[in-house]
C-alpha cells in the first residue's frame, strides 16, 4: 500500500479485480496504475494535527527555545528536538514507544474519511494530568504520532477484510522525513515501510507521467522502475506487537465511547 502523507494522509491499494471497500473510495480503474483498480482511504488531518498538538501545548514556547539551543544537533526544528527528548526520557525503556502507554489519542479532531466516513467524530485524548511540563508536551506528541498510525491500522484492516493483500507499506511526503513517524508506522501496523531514494517522490510520479507522454518510456510501470528507487526499508519492532495490540484495543474502544456519549446526548 502506497501512502502519501502530509498535511492529511492517503491510503492507496491497487488490486487487479475491483474490491469495494465500506468507507474508502473506490474501485477506480486505472486511477493510479494502468488497467489495475484503485482504492483510496484517507485521514483528515495527520501533519496538521501534529501541528496542532505541539503548537497549543502550554510548553510550547519552551520547546522552541530548547531547540535553537541545540541548533547544531536538531537543526533548530522542533520535531528534531522532541524526537531527540523522547529517547532521552525512554533511556532506562525498551522503546520510545512504551512511553505513551498511559496517553491515548483518538485522532479525529476534523473527522473521519475512513474507513468509518463520519465526518461529525472529534478527537479524544485520554491519561491526561495538571502537568504541563516540556516531558508532557513531548509524550502527548508521541501518543498523537501512535494515534495517527493505528488509524493507518484500522484503515489497512478495513481493506485486507475486503480481500487486498497488503504486506508492505510505500511511504512519501513531508511526514516520510520525521523518521519517529515512519518507525512508529512500522511498529504499530506490523509491516516494513519503504522510504523513496527521492527527497520529493510526489514530484517523480509527475516526472513519470511526462516522460511517458513525450514517450521515452513506453508504459507507466517501465517509467516506474527506471526512475524509481527504493531508499531506505525501516522494519517493524516484533518486540513491541503485544503492546501495540493491546493499543489498538484500547483504540476502538474510544471510538465505541464517543459512539455511546453520542447517543446519551442526544435528544429523545
Amino acid at each position: 500500500m502506497a501512502m502519501i502523507c502530509g498535511t492529511s494522509t492517503c491510503h492507496m491499494a491497487i488490486s487487479e479485480q475491483p474490491l469495494f471497500v465500506p468507507g474508502v473510495w473506490g474501485p477506480c480503474l486505472s486511477a493510479m496504475v494502468p488497467d489495475m483498480w484503485l482504492n483510496e482511504g484517507g485521514q483528515s488531518a495527520t501533519g496538521r494535527l501534529i501541528e496542532h498538538m505541539v503548537k497549543g501545548h502550554a510548553a510550547y514556547a519552551q520547546l522552541q527555545e530548547q531547540a535553537r539551543r541545540s541548533c547544531a544537533f536538531t537543526g533548530g526544528n522542533v520535531y528534531s528536538y522532541l524526537n531527540s527528548h523522547l529517547r532521552t526520557l525512554a533511556d532506562s525503556c525498551p522503546a520510545v514507544d512504551l512511553l505513551a502507554s498511559g496517553l491515548h489519542v483518538w485522532p479525529d479532531f476534523h473527522g473521519n474519511r475512513s474507513p468509518l466516513a463520519d465526518p461529525t467524530l472529534k478527537g479524544m485524548v485520554i491519561g491526561l494530568s495538571l502537568s504541563q511540563t516540556l516531558d508532557d508536551l513531548a509524550l502527548l506528541y508521541l501518543a498523537t504520532i501512535q494515534g495517527l498510525a493505528l488509524g493507518t491500522l484500522h484503515v489497512l484492516e478495513a481493506m485486507r477484510e475486503a480481500g487486498h493483500d497488503i504486506r508492505t507499506l510505500f511511504l512519501c511526503g513531508g511526514l516520510s522525513k520525521n523518521p519517529l513517524f515512519v518507525q512508529i508506522h512500522a511498529n504499530a501496523t506490523g509491516l516494513p515501510v519503504v522510504l523513496p531514494d527521492q527527497m520529493e517522490a510526489v514530484i517523480l510520479g509527475a516526472a513519470v507521467l511526462g516522460a511517458c507522454a513525450s514517450q521515452d518510456y513506453s508504459s507507466i510501470q517501465e517509467a516506474m522502475g527506471k526512475m524509481a528507487k527504493v531508499g531506505k526499508v525501516v522494519q517493524p519492532d516484533h518486540e513491541l506487537q503485544s503492546f501495540y495490540e493491546r493499543k489498538y484495543k484500547v483504540f476502538l474502544r474510544l471510538f465505541a465511547h464517543q459512539r455511546e456519549y453520542q447517543a446519551i446526548m442526544s435528544p429523545r
